[in-house]
């Protein structure tokens, strides 16, 4: 799932209209759209709010939006997967090596 159609689904749920949230987010109600349709990236002070806001775990939301930014970098690439691979050897490296 994407994170546009992710913070819509928790929006729809909560019965909150999208002018609400933007100007909780201080952008216009368009821009917001944009976010839901997946035509702008949010911010990441914006996830945060927004996961606030919608009362949505701030992990899953931010895993969400890191995920639609490596795949829009990487999806042109014949060499993504690799790349990727690479990528996750050096987290887990970092993370193991913060322990």
């Amino acid at each position: 799932m994407q994170f546009g159609e992710r913070i819509k689904e928790l929006r729809e749920s909560k019965e909150l209209l999208q002018r609400q949230l933007a100007a909780s987010l201080e952008i216009d109600t368009p821009m917001y759209s944009k976010l839901e349709r997946g035509e702008r990236r949010a911010k990441r002070e914006q996830v945060l709010l927004l996961a606030d806001l919608l009362d949505a775990d701030v992990h899953d939301l931010l895993t969400i939006w890191l995920a639609d930014q490596v795949y829009d970098l990487v999806k042109d690439e014949e060499d993504a997967q690799k790349a990727l691979r690479v990528a996750e050897e050096r987290v887990t490296y970092k993370t193991q090596k913060k322990r």
